[in-house]
């Protein structure tokens, strides 16, 4: 079904590979800075999507497993271009970071922890808490309208930052409540939007596994199910379908199997893969392209920079080809929906427990990044994530000071402010 194009403003497709290049360099800072990034460019500025179709479009792309952020550029590229636009824009997000995380895990299984990068990490990290905190502020002004969205909003982060219950539970909580106590009024559309045919939406489900699942079927049959390449595509794959929440709820899937139950790697390496995705461009899942990658050298006969390339490539293809699937089947159902007023209601909902659940990662974000020691400590029912408060690093505190003006009282752009923290993070390593 082709879509209605009610933008402002139709870019060309030379026009939108820039903007989406651009974006995808910038998006530092996890999904919370990356959709405030894509807001303020597609929506502010550029004026490709309107207020509310962009709101739309995030609640549902966090119905789905998989990074939100990649999955509703993608769909802002499908609207704009169709599946051309949508590979364009999904594939610029996620190249750039997947480039740099492929090259520091090299280094990394190569020589261990570099000094020089970890220092320029270390700035970087001191900006996107910042970055966070106005993804925060921003999100929240446009999502929140009414007593009701707040309430939820609220529920939504005690659920999750106190409670931890699934992210699927409180997404389907609050379209549940949106469904009978929110429903919106259709917007009025310039063209009549028909439901998406059921034929359509099976050929792109069919076409898309095929992409998928084929070529691991095939590596499988050359390779052997228990050899690493082979065993990687299938458990990133197992990973693809049951991720929802977003890179945070991988860590708690993937964790424990890569850890423990397959010893890939170790707890220490784990982590140091977490920070390298969280301080490069791109989705923070592609952790998963740092753990495929040092599984795969790791495990290799002998330490293998091809293996390790391979097992990377095999991780990032398992993790997001999926993501396209669902956008591609999806999107089209998205308009459909903003014209049936208890189903925007049920959308209206979940948006609302969005700002709940973006709260909770920049809290997590801000206390790891701040502190050295973080517990999560457990009190019954209830779970909190608890500091050391001896373990302050006040030069993180510094750096984020001075982000903080740069970019919200000067609004100095992204590039500029993670630049000087970085330079900023060398000079006091060297004092």
């Amino acid at each position: 079904m082709k879509q209605t194009q009610t933008a402002q403003q139709s870019p060309s497709i030379v026009e939108a590979f820039r903007v989406w290049l651009k974006i995808g360099l910038l998006s530092f800072g996890g999904p919370a800075a990356q959709i405030s990034l894509m807001h303020r460019i597609i929506v502010d500025e550029k004026k490709w999507l309107s207020e509310s179709q962009f709101l739309n479009a995030l609640s549902f792309c966090m119905l789905l497993p998989g990074p939100e952020a990649m999955q509703l550029a993608t769909y802002a590229g499908w609207r704009l271009h169709g599946v051309r636009g949508g590979l364009i824009a999904g594939l610029l997000f996620v190249v750039p970071g997947a480039l740099v995380v492929l090259v520091l895990a090299m280094i990394y299984g190569t020589y261990g922890q570099v000094p020089l990068v970890e220092t320029l990490f270390f700035g970087i990290k001191a900006t996107v808490v910042i970055i966070v905190i106005e993804a925060l502020l921003r999100v929240s002004k446009k999502a929140l309208n009414g007593a009701e969205h707040w309430i939820v909003a609220g529920l939504a982060f005690v659920a999750i930052f106190f409670l931890a219950l699934p992210y699927p539970l409180i997404v389907l909580m609050a379209a549940v409540y949106g469904f009978l106590r929110m429903p919106q009024t259709a917007e009025a559309s310039p063209v009549p939007t028909l439901r998406p045919r059921a034929g359509e939406t099976l050929k792109t489900v069919i076409l898309w596994s095929a992409l998928w699942l084929l070529p691991l079927v095939g590596l499988t049959e050359i390779l052997g199910p228990g050899q690493i390449l082979a065993t990687l595509g299938w458990f990133f794959s197992k990973l693809a379908v049951v991720t929802f929440g977003g890179a945070y709820a991988v860590l708690a899937y993937m964790g424990q199997d890569v850890v423990v139950a397959h010893g890939w790697l170790d707890a220490g390496q784990m982590m140091d893969g977490l920070g390298l995705a969280e301080t490069t461009p791109g989705p923070l899942i592609l952790v998963t392209e740092f753990v495929g990658y040092l599984a795969a050298y790791q495990n290799a006969a002998t330490p293998s920079i091809a293996m390790g390339v391979m097992g990377a490539g095999i991780a990032l293809w398992a993790t997001f080809v999926p993501c396209f699937m669902w956008i591609f089947t999806g999107a089209p159902y998205i308009e459909w929906i903003n014209n049936q007023p208890r189903l925007k209601g049920a959308l209206s909902g979940i948006t609302a427990a969005v700002v709940g659940v973006i709260l909770n990662l920049s809290i997590w974000f801000a206390l790891h990044v701040f502190f050295t020691d973080v517990a999560l400590v457990q009190r019954g029912l209830l779970q909190v994530w608890t500091p050391d408060l001896s373990t302050l690093n006040w030069q993180v505190l510094v750096l984020a000071a001075i982000s903080g003006v740069l970019l919200l009282r000067f609004h100095w752009s992204i590039p500029a402010v993670l630049a000087v923290a970085a330079v900023l993070a060398l000079v006091l390593n060297a004092l």
